[in-house]
């Protein structure tokens, strides 16, 4: 279940990038020694900005390869000092066999941070959110929710609130 959400206004791609810095600079994974891990599910349209926070974040962290969506290769895995970052794509999965087939599950826990875009088209197989994103056209912009699912990702949130840089994109807080 998520709770405890913030609304973002994000009127163009620098503003998903904002949100995509803003998360990798508030997970409470990050650092030279391996903290927890985290399963962030980034859910919306084609085109809703799912890709552009996701490279943000990743590079954030320090990734320095280019970041593209997984779509063909459905999982790509970047290793930061103490941390693996893996990003899936779901999108052009049948079914939850070909996800179980991916051993998601096993890319989990301590020191991973794993971003699944289109996690509802892995069904039961997807690992469960510590933090979930719902990105969304809004007229020609786009918004964005940020909901905490677990210990994890309420820690992050918290974190996340007091990021000065997202002040201009708030438009809530509940």
């Amino acid at each position: 279940m998520v709770e405890a959400s913030f609304m973002f206004d994000l009127p163009d791609s620098a503003a998903t990038e904002a949100l995509g810095r803003a998360l990798a600079q508030s997970f409470p994974g990050a650092g030279a020694v391996a903290g927890s891990g985290a399963v962030v599910h980034l859910r919306g349209e084609l085109g809703s900005g799912k890709t552009t926070c996701a490279r943000s974040l990743l590079h954030a962290l320090g990734v320095t390869a280019p970041v593209r969506s997984p779509t063909y290769t459905l999982v790509d895995t970047y290793s930061v000092a103490a941390l693996t970052c893996v990003h899936v794509d779901l999108y052009r999965v049948q079914t939850t066999t070909e996800v179980e087939e991916l051993g998601l599950r096993d890319m989990t826990g301590a020191g991973y941070l794993m971003l699944i875009e289109w996690p509802e088209k892995g069904g039961v197989a997807v690992p469960p959110p510590d933090l979930v994103l719902q990105l969304a056209y809004k007229g020609d912009a786009r918004s964005a929710a940020a909901g905490g699912a677990s210990a994890t990702g309420k820690a992050w949130l918290a974190k996340l609130v007091i990021d000065t840089s997202l002040a201009p994109y708030v438009s809530n807080l509940t």
